[in-house]
Parts: structure tokens; sequence; C-alpha cells
């Protein structure tokens, strides 16, 4: 069908198109954050994972891609490289060999509050500038819409 052409197009407007306004709204929050991330050697899903290893201290490999929303291959990728910087520490399940339970190194848990400190500052710049309520009211608002969709599924594309 040709740009030109009388009929509808059998979708609404990208303005007006949800999974695109969710993303314009993320990469507007993580434009403030990567900036930090970049000069501390990190990527946003390194991140993921080592706020994510910091609150739940250890982890399953498989769980631990699903809390980061990361498909395993992904998660193996950034393992590797957090591993090899001894930021990450893996180890076999001692209930199943087969099984590998990643935690924070000394030095990923040092790095990790070495940078904490400036993503907690632009954390408050981004809610002083939206607004504390408001904030608050849009995680409501996004705990609702997750609740009312089903769970979260890791996507290729974040990998």
């Amino acid at each position: 069908m040709s740009a030109t052409s009388t009929h509808s197009p059998p979708f609404i407007p990208v303005s007006k198109s949800l999974p695109v306004r969710l993303l314009r709204a993320r990469e507007a929050v993580m434009s403030r954050l990567r900036p930090i991330l970049r000069s501390h050697g990190l990527t946003e899903q390194q991140w993921r994972v080592l706020r994510t290893l910091y609150e739940f201290k250890e982890l399953e490999v498989t769980v631990l891609a699903e809390q980061v929303f990361l498909l395993p291959p992904s998660l193996s990728r950034i393992l590797r490289d957090l591993e090899g910087r001894g930021i990450v520490l893996r180890r076999a399940s001692p209930s199943d060999q087969r099984r590998a339970l990643v935690s924070l190194s000394e030095a990923g848990e040092a790095l990790l509050m070495e940078v904490a400190p400036d993503m907690m500052a632009e954390g408050e710049v981004i809610r002083d500038l939206y607004g504390r309520q408001r904030v608050g009211e849009l995680f409501g608002l996004l705990d609702q819409l997750e609740e009312a969709l089903g769970p979260p599924v890791a996507d290729s594309d974040e990998a």
C-alpha cells in the first residue's frame, strides 16, 4: 500500500503507541544514567546484574536471568565478562552440580558502592524534576499494568 493511499492505517500513530511511549520514557531516564555507568566501565545490563546480586546476595543463573530480564545466553556473556574482571564469583550449587550460583566478589561490592552514590544522586534529580509524588504514582500504575498483562519475559532485543 502506498503512502498516499486513502485507506486508514491498520494501527494507531506511533505517538500513541504504548510500547513506543514506554521505550521513550525509559530512554529519557537511561540517557541520564548511562553516562554514569559508562564512566565506571559498566553497561546497563551489567549494572542490573550487580544491583540484583547485591540485593539477593547469591542467585542461581537462571533465576538471575529472570530477575534482570535477560536471556540466558546474553547473561552468560555478561557473567563471563564480569567474572573475568573479578566482579562476580561463580560456584557450583551444592544441591545440583550442574547449576551455577553467582554472587558479587569483594571487588564487585566495592565497584557497586563506588557507582551507587552517583546513581542515587541522579535518581534524586529525576524525582525532583518529575515530582516525587508522580514517581510514586507512576510506580503504582506500572505495577497495575504488569499485573493486568501478566509477568514479563526477557526479550531477545534486550540482549
